[in-house]
């Protein structure tokens, strides 16, 4: 599903160059459910910007579903991106002035789909995850775990190919937070590839493979406990 080699991600100034990734190796099989985890600054955010398509990367290669997006021009990756992703975010992201339906309806919007085709996909991923009662609100009506809930809805009426969530219990308490790694549980038991960044060890735990990254870098920490 998502294989980058040997990617580099370098910001120049005139004085100075920083490696935000560095040979970075990592293979994300399709149905696995991968949690990224690193200490702040370690390029953890660097990389899900990447593998989401939102920003270029300096060496290396990348291939998403198959898909070499080395050489895709800002169209395409968009394109590709619209198609194939869905971003889940700390912050929830949503507009405040439209009410749930319609904020998981935006990213619809852009695929060119129709308003009926519209309607029945924002309602069926809203019921997939439990809060079929709470179309007609607004995100302030809602609870943090709700408002994360709909983001979630939000990111798999697109039906994506992989799920790229960032922080997603970030902002939430603790009893919030199980409820919403329990449905991105459930969602990988359906199927889904799931990549989520947190620096929760706990949380990082339940998934079903750990990476670690420190300086730009993909780390085994079984190898350098053992050294």
């Amino acid at each position: 599903m998502l294989q980058m080699e040997k990617l580099q991600k370098v910001y120049r100034t005139e004085m100075v160059e920083t490696y935000a990734l560095r040979d970075f190796n990592l293979t994300v099989n399709e149905g696995e459910f991968v949690a990224v985890t690193g200490p702040s600054g370690s390029g953890k955010t660097t990389f899900l910007t990447i593998a989401g398509l939102l920003e270029a990367f300096s060496a290396g290669s990348y291939r998403l579903d198959g898909i070499d997006v080395s050489r895709m021009g800002d169209g395409e990756r968009s394109r590709i991106r619209n198609q194939k992703i869905g971003f889940i975010f700390q912050a929830f992201n949503l507009i405040p002035d439209l009410n749930v339906l319609d904020n998981i309806e935006v990213p619809l919007r852009y695929r060119g789909f129709g308003a009926a085709e519209r309607r029945k996909r924002a309602a069926d991923a809203l019921a997939r995850v439990g809060l079929s009662a709470r179309g007609r609100h607004y995100p302030a009506e809602l609870s943090g775990g709700q408002q994360q809930r709909v983001a979630i809805a939000r990111a798999l009426a697109g039906e994506p190919r992989l799920l790229l969530a960032d922080e997603p219990t970030g902002n939430l308490d603790s009893a919030m937070a199980r409820s919403v790694m329990e449905l991105l549980e459930e969602l990988h038991r359906d199927g889904a590839t799931i990549v989520m960044v947190t620096h929760d060890p706990q949380l990082a735990a339940r998934a079903q493979r750990n990476v670690h990254v420190i300086d730009g870098q993909v780390v085994d920490l079984t190898a350098e406990l053992a050294a």
